[in-house]
Formats: C-alpha cells, structure tokens, sequence
C-alpha cells in the first residue's frame, strides 16, 4: 500500500514537472537573447534547484520555530547592513538545502550555519560584501571567524557548489517587470512602482519563514503573492501559469495575506547611501512573529474552508499608484 502511495505520488511530482517544463513564455521579444532559450534555462533551473519540504523531520532534535526564529535575525542583519533581498533569499536557499543533506543537526549549530549561508550569499551578490569579521561580531560571539571559514567550505561541498538558484524574489522581480513592460523598454531597467513591489516581497517575507512554503517552487510562490495583489489575468500572463497550477499555493498563503492586511503593508524605507531607484531592493526586517501569530490562528478556522472554498481575489489591494497592477492587466 505504501508503495502504491509512493508511486502515484511520484506519478504526480513527474506530471508536475513535465507541466512546469513545459509553460508558454511571457517574455517579451528579447534583442540580446533568444527568449524562448532563456525561459527554458529558468524553468529547468528551477527543478534543478528543487527543495525539501520534509527535511525537519531528519533533525527530532529541531522544532520549526527554530527555523523562523534563524531567518528573522537573517533578515534583521541584512538590514543593518544595508544588504539585498536577493542576498537574504540566497542565504535562506543555501540553508534549506544545506538541512536536506544533514541528519541529527543540534540547536546549537543553527546560527552558524546561517550565518555562513549569508556570508556566501552576500559574497556572490553584493558589490562590497561585510568583512568575515563583521559577520562574527553579529553573533555576539557565539561563532568565531574561523568557525565560519569552515561551515562555508562544508555547506558549499554539501550544496555540489550550486550556488546560483532563481530565488523568489528574482521570479518576483522577473513577473513585475513583464507587468509593467511597454514597447520601448526591454526588461534592462526595471519599470514598477517600488512600492508595490516592497509590498508583495513584504508577503512572501512573511511565508518564506513557514517551512511549508518549501512544498512550492519558487516561481509558484512568487505567482501567488502577485495573485494577491491583482488578479488571475494578470499573473497568469506575466508567469505562464494556469491558475489551476497554482491553486493549492494561493489558498495556502491566504493567513499570511490576512495577517498582513490586519496589520497594514510596509512603506518603502530610506538608506543612507543606497540610491533611490535601489531602494526597494534591500531586504527589510518585518515584525515576524506578531505576523506569524496572526496567520497561524487563520490557519486553524480556514484549512478546512479552502478545502472546498473558490479561490480569493482582491484579499490585499497595492498602494494608491499612477501604475496600478490592477490596471496593468486590461
């Protein structure tokens, strides 16, 4: 019986990616690169760099509140040091997958493999990355500089060195570059309100730290978040998915839209030294665990409601924007 459950499941996973595989592309004609040949890269990209949504249960000695509680402090040192999203969201990959090739990791090893996951990150992203010794100093001394040299080396080993997945907020970035496109840009500057995206990377800030959003790809999660701000046309065009493929996603992420609409999305912040149109970029420190609170107690009163309820629409409504995404869809 186990082995039939095993089989169809795999069945579905295989069905799952011929689909993915096989998406139309919703990039423009491109006159630096055939389009059709670099959709295909991101999209077998994406099943190359594929996570494991059951990892914890290799480490009893772990809970996943452990996990959230890792990747809020992530956040909070991008922010004081004026790093990237696509850094956090590297360091955030580099960990998931680093866990899935361990067994038995201890408590106590966390913040340093987190640490390292970011050291790594901020070296292949940022132009001028912190120095090892500033990444030691915000652990308050519980990881020395040489403890951090040698988890680097163990997690890229672990990791076969693949080091450059399309992270959520690069799909992100990709989905809301296509919205806005016009006819004479082509997807070299970005062309979105800031504001709206900060918005939509607020919610997938907040998802990101559930280890259930380990069971969507990447593109999916970015899709979902911009469903939630727009509307199915939209997403649709902009990422080659039907809704159907991204149903189970959209439903799941629906607390986590609640919570954050309870409580009011972010506004753009200011950073001395960052560049204006840059500002949108850096990764901001969120009050995770009030959020995560309120959409855990959703959780509870709407799993068996999405079971058998349609699809939300509208459940947050971007900033008021002479470039709405609403209207980008007509």
């Amino acid at each position: 019986e186990k082995d039939e459950e095993l089989e169809n499941a795999n069945f579905a996973t295989s069905k799952h990616q011929r689909l993915v595989l096989a998406r139309e592309t919703p990039l423009p004609v491109l006159g630096w690169v055939n389009r059709d040949e670099l959709w295909q890269n991101m999209l077998n990209k994406e099943q190359k760099y594929a996570r494991d949504k059951r990892y914890m249960e290799k480490h009893p000695l772990l809970e996943p509140k452990m996990r959230v509680i890792l990747l809020d402090w992530l956040m909070e040192v991008c922010e004081v040091h004026r790093l990237h999203r696509e850094t956090f969201y590297l360091a955030q990959d580099f960990f998931d997958r680093f866990m899935a090739t361990q067994q038995n990791v201890v408590k106590t090893l966390l913040q340093l493999i987190g640490v390292s996951s970011l050291f790594i990150a901020a070296k292949l992203e940022e132009i001028y990355p912190p120095k090892l010794h500033q990444f030691a100093y915000v652990t308050d001394g519980a990881c020395t500089e040489e403890d951090i040299i040698s988890m680097e080396l163990i997690i890229m080993k672990a990791l076969d060195w693949n080091l450059s997945p399309l992270t959520i907020v690069s799909w992100l970035n990709i989905y809301m570059q296509v919205a806005y496109l016009n006819e004479i840009c082509e997807m070299l500057l970005p062309q979105y309100s800031q504001e709206i995206f900060v918005q939509v990377a607020e919610l997938l800030d907040l998802c990101v730290l559930d280890v259930g959003c380990l069971e969507h790809t990447n593109g999916v999660l970015a899709a979902s978040a911009l469903y939630h701000f727009s509307s199915s046309e939209l997403m649709q065009r902009v990422s080659g998915y039907e809704l159907s493929d991204i149903e189970k996603c959209v439903k799941w992420m629906v607390p986590f839209a609640m919570a954050i609409k309870e409580v009011g999305s972010s506004v753009l912040k200011r950073f001395r030294g960052i560049p204006a149109e840059d500002l949108h970029n850096i990764q901001t420190h969120i009050n995770t665990f009030d959020l995560l609170d309120k959409a855990r107690s959703k959780q509870a009163t709407l799993a068996e409601k999405n079971r058998c309820s349609p699809l939300p629409t509208g459940v947050l409504t971007p900033p008021q924007s002479s470039k709405k995404l609403s209207q980008t869809s007509k």
